[in-house]
């Protein structure tokens, strides 16, 4: 069943390309580009805008290649704290070794790493020190003297002129960094600096995917963005600069609108003229409100996307990374909405599924865990844990057989597999448990389809499951939630554990 789409990826790299290329023409030297959000998979993105390519920024920068310089950015205090990256699983820094990789495939190299903030960290020197035996360049970029209010000092040979220069050979230069906060807008203010200092004429643009300019305030989309960055405390407003120049409303959010004087007074002393800027909304070039071809769909996707936030919030505040009040931010955007948890259609059958595993059983041994998910033809399929199979693990060995059309009495996981499995983890690896988590169990699924014609063609149905949406009743162990993330579902979870163990492994 084909996925509806609510993009079109084909005009969006069109228009993209021509905006930035009419603004380097409109400075007439250098353009240093801050790549906000993701560069590779967007995976909100896509969410919210059904056919969004979430790697499409990288199709765009291979469109521009020849023409572009990337820096990648990262903050120092990210890597000293592992900051981690949620819907990956990695630390910053990590992240950063990755993105590295990832453009190397793409065939566009990265002209350096800046680490920004950077105060002698032991663990921002030891990842400096990793980069450059593996022949990276890399700068450091203390923190700005002056910052934000002290223009004249920002703006001199203490503040950005302070910062290591950094030679690049194309009128185009993109920075980007993991995350918000690596420092992308202090380097490209820096490089702008210098550039002038050097008799080189620079200007500074954003590009920046959500919020979405051109859509109304409370646009579901722009609401989504809301929900996604509520941990942060952004928030959407008109921008009240854009709105007095041109009398036009243009959506922003609170830290582009309240750095925008800041910002102008530092392009203009910088250049030493007046800037053509007259609002933040003015400085980007994004182009993704364009390509939208479903309004209608792009709305629906972006509720169900606010009510999974909703869900990852309140699992983050019980494992205490997140605060309280991120939760009610989003809670307080689905009342907006007049939404409840049943507009997610697969919560109710994994709470049942939970419930019905407990029937029977007596005492109270254990946590009893449910999950269900939707597949693409609107399908819900339920699964449940045992003394054999997590519960993530029974939910998709049910989907998969029930795509391939397999009885229920044939078994993708003979008994002796698993109890070869079972013996592994608990004579070798001396592991406590012994049902098998998620990827245990697709590494078992691949062993069984060796000899098993059953194994192989549920095997065969696994990518179909990408885009579908999943809830469980506990938070998933790691094997669990590495196993679903890299499936490709959208996943929530109650806010319970799977286990009252304080570690799991």
């Amino acid at each position: 069943m084909a996925i509806a789409s609510a993009f079109d990826n084909g005009k969006y790299i069109r228009e993209q390309a021509a905006e930035i290329l009419e603004r380097i023409a409109r400075f007439g030297g250098k353009l240093y580009l801050e790549f906000g959000g993701k560069l590779l998979f967007d995976y909100h993105a896509s969410r919210v805008l059904p056919g969004y390519d979430p790697n499409i920024k990288m199709a765009l920068l291979q469109e521009l290649k020849d023409q572009a310089d990337v820096l990648l950015c990262i903050y120092a205090g990210d890597i000293e704290r592992k900051k981690m990256r949620a819907d990956f699983g990695i630390t910053y820094d990590a992240d950063a070794l990755k993105l590295i990789d990832e453009l190397m495939e793409w065939d566009i190299k990265v002209l350096g790493v800046v680490i920004t903030r950077f105060e002698g960290q032991p663990a921002a020197r030891q990842f400096k020190t990793k980069l450059e035996r593996r022949g990276i360049r890399v700068y450091t970029h203390k923190y700005t003297k002056g910052y934000p209010t002290d223009v004249d000092l920002i703006v001199s040979d203490e503040g950005y002129g302070a910062n290591d220069y950094i030679q690049t050979k194309n009128r185009l230069v993109v920075v980007t960094g993991p995350g918000p906060g690596s420092g992308k807008l202090a380097t490209c203010l820096s490089q702008v600096y210098h550039d002038f200092r050097n008799g080189i004429k620079a200007g500074y643009a954003k590009f920046e995917t959500f919020p979405i300019w051109n859509l109304p305030l409370k646009h579901p989309v722009n609401i989504a963005y809301e929900a996604a960055t509520a941990d942060l405390g952004d928030r959407n407003l008109i921008d009240p600069f854009h709105l007095e120049a041109y009398n036009k409303k243009a959506v922003n959010y609170n830290r582009d609108v309240e750095v925008f004087p800041v910002l102008k007074r530092i392009l203009k002393k910088i250049s030493g003229g007046e800037s053509f800027y007259q609002s933040p909304t003015d400085m980007g070039v994004n182009r993704v409100g364009f390509a939208i071809t479903d309004d209608a769909l792009a709305r629906e996707a972006s509720k169900q996307e606010v009510i999974r936030r909703y869900f990852r919030y309140q699992s983050e505040y019980v494992m205490g990374l997140t605060h309280k009040e991120a939760v009610q931010r989003v809670e307080l955007a689905i009342k907006d909405f007049g939404l409840d948890h049943n507009y997610r259609r697969v919560i109710d059958p994994a709470r049942k599924a939970a419930l019905e595993a407990q029937v029977g059983k007596k005492g109270n041994e254990g946590v009893y865990c449910g999950a269900a998910i939707e597949l693409r033809d609107g399908t819900i399929i339920t699964g449940s844990n045992s003394s054999r199979l997590h519960a993530a693990s029974s939910l998709i060995l049910h989907a998969v057989k029930h795509m391939a059309d397999i009885p229920d009495k044939i078994k993708l996981l003979p008994n002796n597999i698993i109890d070869s499995v079972k013996k592994l983890k608990t004579e070798v690896l001396n592991e406590k448990t012994l049902s098998l988590d998620l990827i245990e169990a697709l590494i078992a699924l691949s062993i069984s389809a060796t000899t098993n014609h059953a194994a192989q063609l549920a095997m065969e149905k696994l990518t179909y499951l990408q885009g579908c949406e999943v809830h469980m009743t506990h938070i998933p162990t790691p094997g669990d939630e590495a196993g679903l993330r890299r499936l490709g579902v959208n996943l929530t979870s109650d806010p319970n554990f799977s286990t009252k163990d304080l570690f799991v492994s």
